[in-house]
């Protein structure tokens, strides 16, 4: 069985990014995965500095969230687009986990996994260009991340009065996604 690790780029109360993650991470769960579903806001870090980590060391909340990453076989990501890019809270967090603490293999927290990824905005292009640069960034830390994606548009008008998504189809797409990324990950971790 599989074990993914599913979070946000964004903490922002009723996100849209968290919205169709609990969707995805339902469709994983359905698959056989046993999936974790964490909000970055209870691992705050502070901002990257190679200075900082030479003086201190890895932040004890940066450290546990490395560890969760390098405990699972794979990650489903949601991010929002700020400027056609990630937030920095998603890209920090990715900064301090690839940083190699004590005898842990480089990269330990990425290589050879599996993610699925995935935005959501109220715009027309539902974060599609946020997708590319978070493919590059993960695929180069040593991360296989699915062919499919999906950028979820005029998300506002897909959701209950709870935030829920409640568009079928909608829903359909982002169980696909999170199945996939079980299955996959179950896949290479079993090789």
């Amino acid at each position: 069985m599989a074990k993914l690790l599913a979070f946000a780029g964004s903490t922002r109360k009723n996100s849209y990014n968290q919205a169709i993650l609990d969707v995805s991470a339902e469709g994983a769960r359905e698959a056989g995965a046993e999936v974790t579903v964490i909000s970055l806001a209870d691992y705050a870090m502070p901002i990257f500095n190679e200075d900082e980590e030479a003086e201190f060391g890895i932040p004890e909340r940066a450290q546990a969230f490395k560890e969760l990453l390098i405990y699972h076989d794979g990650f489903l990501i949601a991010s929002p687009e700020y400027n056609s890019s990630y937030p920095a809270l998603l890209k920090n967090a990715i900064d301090w986990a690839s940083r190699k603490a004590g005898d842990e293999a480089v990269l330990a927290a990425y290589k050879g996994k599996v993610a699925g990824i995935m935005a959501a905005s109220a715009g027309g292009l539902g974060g599609m260009r946020v997708l590319v640069v978070l493919r590059m960034l993960l695929e180069n830390l040593g991360t296989m991340v699915l062919p499919a994606q999906r950028a979820v548009a005029k998300v506002s008008t897909l959701l209950d009065d709870n935030g829920a998504v409640s568009d079928e189809k909608t829903i359909k797409q982002l169980k696909s996604l999170g199945k996939e990324t079980a299955e996959l990950a179950a896949k290479v971790s079993a090789s």
